[in-house]
């Protein structure tokens, strides 16, 4: 069997150092699609040096992914890239992540869920630079058929559905070539840019990688719920439910509550096709 869960689940943490600066941040931020109108205030705040800061979903990017890429190599695990999807995403923020940092990222695979067809791995990487912890990230990855080995089928993260019509309701166009952009942050699964690896997965063309829709998704609840301050958010989580091709338009639904922000994402052109959904974001 190519997933071990016991042997995945008690190897050892693996530590590594990881760096960025100015230029990795505007790459990422660029990747999501900002920088539009070029000259925006709002928007320079994510292109331009002098006025930087740092969407917290960089957290997912950093070092080039290296948590994800660390667990998908961890003793124990043994997956082929086509079989892979992202299940969900979640991150704690401890702090702001700083424009310029130098950080260790200790990575594990914290769980392992039979879901009868497929696996679910459970990747979390902890974050700290010389001032403290930094986040905490978790990855769910699901890898198709690798159940059916009796494990432990795992908690349910699904939400009950919001209530009431939503508070705001926008869209964001996705770039034909955004995966292409985005993939220059390190994340470099064909999936996402070669058409036959794609058929291979079984797509009829390359998909935009869920982690760019995430940060989209961030980036739109930051700019119109939280006054444009990156510094308010203390976590994020969301299910991917569904595929973005680039060129499509992600629809995005916005429910306020106390202390969070729920969000729903749909592709627009495909019948309201569900892309994200039980999204979270926890903030001051």
């Amino acid at each position: 069997m190519p997933i071990d869960a016991e042997k995945a689940v008690a190897a050892e943490p693996r530590s590594a150092e990881i760096t960025w600066d100015h230029k990795d941040i505007q790459l990422y931020h660029l990747g999501l699609g900002a920088g539009l109108p070029a000259t925006d205030p709002a928007e320079l705040r994510y292109t331009l040096e002098s006025r930087l800061h740092v969407l917290p979903s960089f957290a997912t990017v950093a070092g080039a992914g290296m948590g994800v890429v660390g667990g998908l190599s961890a003793p124990g695990i043994e997956v082929d890239l086509a079989a892979v999807l992202h299940g969900g995403q979640s991150i704690t923020l401890h702090r702001p992540i700083p424009v310029e940092g130098k950080a260790v990222t200790t990575s594990r695979v914290a769980a392992v869920y039979d879901k009868g067809k497929a696996a679910i791995l459970v990747l979390r990487s902890e974050v700290a630079d010389d001032d403290g912890p930094l986040w905490t990230s978790d990855a769910q990855i699901f890898v198709r058929g690798e159940g059916g080995f009796g494990g432990d089928r795992g908690p349910s993260t699904r939400l009950p559905d919001p209530e009431g019509a939503p508070d705001l309701e926008v869209e964001r166009p996705v770039r034909e070539d955004q995966a292409l952009l985005y993939r220059l942050s390190g994340d470099w699964n064909p999936l996402h840019a070669d058409p036959e690896f794609a058929a291979l997965a079984g797509f009829d063309r390359p998909i935009l990688h869920g982690l760019c829709t995430y940060g989209m998704t961030l980036k739109a609840v930051v700019d119109t719920q939280l006054d444009g301050d990156v510094s308010r958010v203390r976590g994020y989580s969301t299910r991917f439910t569904g595929v973005v091709f680039p060129g499509e338009t992600l629809r995005i639904r916005m429910w306020r509550g106390e202390g969070r922000v729920r969000a729903t994402v749909t592709a627009a052109e495909r019948d309201e096709a569900p892309v994200l959904a039980d999204t979270v974001v926890e903030h001051a």
